[in-house]
């Protein structure tokens, strides 16, 4: 019973992640949540995973998917581009809560969490490269599925500097990248974004 009430009490802490916002909105207008987030991640690794160059093991990146933000739970979501104490401490948290999981757990699927958590940090392995690129690519995905006034400016960049690093390694993923670009694009167009205009601020922004 002591193992079954450490793992309720995981699932009662995961639960919160139901409840986290994310800067990311539905396209009927609400927030999008970190659970939500992490189910169409495990979508994406599930549709994708046959067409990639090298074979990846599905279970595997889908326990990575599942687990990459479950330290969010304890210390919260974090934009990417927020400038805050909260975002310079957030590696330290993450770590302090990853811990308090392990320790919650019994000894060998606390472990087994922990590494898993750590290797997609890591971002080394053909699995946790395959789920670090999900990641950003669902961002995006979900960006371009909410309504334009849910952007900020500095997200008009991201679109071309988030999600093309962690796709390099595989063509599958380049073409997938290169889609919700594509289909990114067409929203900021639509929306009187001057493509151009973002395009040579991010070079400006390189050469100084």
């Amino acid at each position: 019973m002591e193992t079954v009430r450490s793992i309720l009490t995981t699932l009662q802490l995961a639960e919160r992640l139901k409840r986290e916002l994310r800067h990311s909105w539905l396209s009927n207008g609400r927030q999008e949540s970190v659970a939500e987030h992490t189910y169409q991640m495990a979508l994406m690794a599930v549709l994708v995973a046959p067409y990639l160059e090298s074979a990846v093991n599905l279970e595997r990146t889908l326990k990575l998917v599942i687990l990459h933000d479950l330290v969010e739970a304890i210390a919260g979501d974090v934009p990417f581009f927020e400038v805050s104490d909260r975002r310079n401490e957030k590696s330290k948290r993450e770590q302090e809560a990853i811990e308090n999981i392990r320790s919650g757990l019994p000894k060998e699927i606390g472990s087994e969490v922990f590494e898993l958590w750590h290797e997609f940090e890591d971002g080394i392995t053909t699995e946790a490269k395959l789920a670090r690129a999900l990641d950003n690519l669902e961002v995006q995905l979900q960006h371009n599925f909410a309504d334009m006034s849910t952007w900020e400016p500095i997200e008009h960049e991201l679109v071309y500097t988030k999600m093309d690093p962690h796709c390099e390694h595989d063509s599958f993923l380049r073409q997938l990248c290169g889609a919700i670009k594509s289909d990114a694009e067409e929203k900021l167009r639509m929306h009187g974004v001057l493509v151009d205009v973002v395009k040579e601020r991010i070079v400006s922004k390189r050469t100084d």
